[in-house]
């Protein structure tokens, strides 16, 4: 189904308009602005739940030139509220896949706006930071569309994670294994889950605000925090669980929200960054090994690395090359590590998976 031409509007927080073509869902979105500096992988990207709340702008010219299959999602539902790109594509070419991007936005509800001076906008988000925004090809008066996106609320203290966590428990893998793994769903990515069974782990996925006496009754060999959208502060109850969870000195691993998570369970505080971290393309230092990964990233908060140097219990396994945050940390006397990258690397390189043997290494020992 062609899409007729239509006008679109993106007003950024600091009163910048931007004119575009509407692509996806006529309508109007906001969320908060940010980028994505991969060239493949939208469709992993777009089903993130990492990215709820967030109008995601893809750095690549060409986004959508290989249409949309089942095979390549994150989770259920496109998690993203809208879309920029200089070059929507309706016309695709690959031979798995099952349709266009346009029809697929279309029925996720999604609006999108196409014909952007992307690397102007990336460029302007670099240096005046994160910030909301709206998107619309329904409305053409800049004063109501400031009305609109002045009801968009901030980033910072939202708790997210609760309203993508699963609702109810579900398993996966060899019920038979020797192995358990009890999950803790902030907004979990398939593949992580994908990771672990590969591994011979039996999982169980438990809702984000589930009672560690819950976690307990599964017998678990070790714990895994996962991924999530939103601010790590919002979520004490979260920090209230993982504090028992290393109390239980048994294997923990957290990514993304769940390093985010382990930090504040050891009173290091998480900060908003600037603009984040999102692309899989970003270096980060394995400093135990002294080997560089090349790693996928989606994240807008950042752990406190002053605080993280202070603290006598917590080690830095892992740093960024680009910035020098802090992309690891383990616990000293707990077998507890996490880092803030994306290991699973859906789109990405696979260097960091090594991560998830380290962790079955540690539930064997």
């Amino acid at each position: 189904m062609a899409h007729t031409l239509q006008p679109a509007i993106l007003l950024l927080a600091d009163g910048h308009v931007f004119y575009g073509q509407a692509f996806g869902k006529i309508g109007t979105t906001t969320g908060e602005l940010c980028f994505n500096t991969g060239m493949t992988g939208y469709q992993e990207v777009f089903t993130d739940p990492s990215y709820t709340g967030q109008v995601l702008i893809m750095n690549n010219v060409h986004i959508g030139n290989y249409g949309v299959k089942d095979a390549d999602v994150e989770s259920d539902s496109v998690k993203i509220r809208g879309l920029i790109a200089r070059n929507l594509e309706e016309q695709f070419s690959r031979f798995q896949a099952i349709g266009s991007l346009s029809d697929y936005l279309i029925a996720n509800n999604i609006v999108a706006i196409e014909d952007i001076d992307t690397r102007a906008l990336v460029t302007h988000v670099r240096t005046k930071g994160a910030m909301n925004c709206i998107i619309s090809s329904e409305i053409t008066d800049i004063e109501k569309l400031k009305e609109e996106l002045a009801k968009c609320p901030d980033m910072d203290g939202l708790d997210l994670a609760s309203g993508v966590s699963t609702k109810a428990e579900y398993e996966l893998g060899d019920s038979n294994s020797t192995l358990k793994v009890a999950v803790l769903d902030f907004g979990i990515k398939k593949n992580i889950l994908n990771c672990l069974v590969e591994r011979g782990v039996h999982v169980r996925v438990y809702p984000a605000n589930t009672s560690l006496s819950r976690l307990k009754e599964f017998n678990p060999n070790g714990y895994f925090i996962s991924n999530g959208p939103g601010d790590p502060a919002a979520l004490p109850f979260a920090v209230t669980t993982i504090k028992g969870i290393l109390a239980e000195n048994k294997p923990l691993f957290g990514i993304c929200l769940g390093h985010q998570l382990l930090a504040l369970a050891n009173d290091i505080p998480t900060f908003k960054m600037h603009h984040g971290h999102r692309g899989l393309n970003h270096p980060v230092k394995n400093v135990i090994s002294g080997l560089c990964e090349i790693t996928t990233q989606n994240h807008g908060f950042g752990v406190d690395p002053d605080a993280v140097r202070k603290n006598p219990n917590v080690e830095i396994t892992h740093l960024n090359l680009n910035d020098d945050s802090i992309e690891g940390i383990r616990i000293k006397n707990k077998p507890a590590f996490s880092v803030q990258y994306h290991p699973e690397a859906t789109p990405g390189p696979h260097d960091s998976r090594y991560l998830f043997d380290n962790f079955v290494a540690m539930m064997n020992n």
